[in-house]
């Protein structure tokens, strides 16, 4: 779950000024956390509080979320989720943007099975983007990311995801050039999922997702969601991330995750 939240930071100075290359400044006094990372955290509290009862768990999301984006509500939310924070009685807006995919990794890692992977994936996005599009696209994330956990090859899960979700018959090289700004999750988690694809570190995803434009901080999210689950965190990396871009309440919510879920994992693939 943190590593969607690295990719969130280092992608955060980059989505108004794409760079279309891998040799950046991996942190900067520019980056910091987006949307991307409060719902992250938001979901993530909502699973650690309905660990013994799943059957709650879309309306404990629809709480935890309207919680953490009301205490961090200058994070650049879009303007139709920025509303239902806000609303008494907030109600699913057919969305299939791609704000399904970037705050979903937590789903992921708590799993116990595909199945459940998916189950708890729908029961967090219906409550928001209960567009087809939008439930396929945070779905396909929370099942990359459950089997890249659980030691599946980039092969298998690949397969798994064109056999599923998306035909992905591309390379980063071929679409670099003319990949556009898009908030789809259809236009989004594709891309996302081939940057892990073709990675060969978390690093090294994380700046796969941003050398190709776009919408960099949520694409490093995505991205950065399943090469935690595949490669693990670099302890330098993590430890900056901890020290200098998030607050005491952000880090208690990771720490309690990772306990519960995650274990700390460190990279060593």
């Amino acid at each position: 779950m943190l590593g969607a939240i690295i990719g969130d930071i280092v992608g955060s100075r980059f989505e108004w000024n794409n760079i279309r290359k891998k040799d950046f400044n991996f942190f900067t006094g520019e980056c910091s956390t987006t949307d991307d990372s409060m719902m992250t955290l938001a979901l993530a509290e909502a699973l650690l509080d309905t660990k013994n009862d799943r059957s709650r768990l879309s309306d404990v999301a629809v709480m935890r979320m309207q919680q953490w984006g009301r205490l961090y509500p200058n994070k650049g939310y879009g303007g139709n989720f920025f509303c239902w924070l806000f609303d008494d009685e907030p109600m699913p807006y057919n969305s299939f943007g791609n704000g399904a995919a970037m705050r979903v990794s937590a789903c992921g890692f708590a799993a116990r099975t595909l199945e459940e992977a998916k189950s708890l994936s729908n029961s967090v996005t219906r409550v928001t983007h209960n567009h087809p599009e939008g439930l396929k696209g945070a779905e396909a994330t929370a099942v990359a990311i459950f089997m890249a956990k659980n030691g599946s090859s980039k092969e298998e899960i690949r397969q798994y995801i064109n056999e599923y979700y998306y035909k992905i018959n591309f390379t980063l090289d071929e679409i670099r050039p003319h990949y556009e700004y898009d908030i789809t999750c259809q236009g989004t988690v594709p891309q996302a999922l081939e940057a892990f694809f073709e990675s060969e570190s978390f690093e090294d995803a994380i700046r796969n997702a941003i050398s190709i434009g776009g919408d960099s901080d949520t694409m490093g999210a995505i991205t950065g969601g399943i090469a935690e689950a595949y490669y693990g965190i670099p302890e330098d990396i993590r430890t900056k991330t901890m020290k200098f871009f998030l607050d005491a309440k952000q880090r208690e919510t990771v720490e309690r995750f990772e306990a519960v879920y995650e274990q700390g994992k460190i990279e060593s693939k």
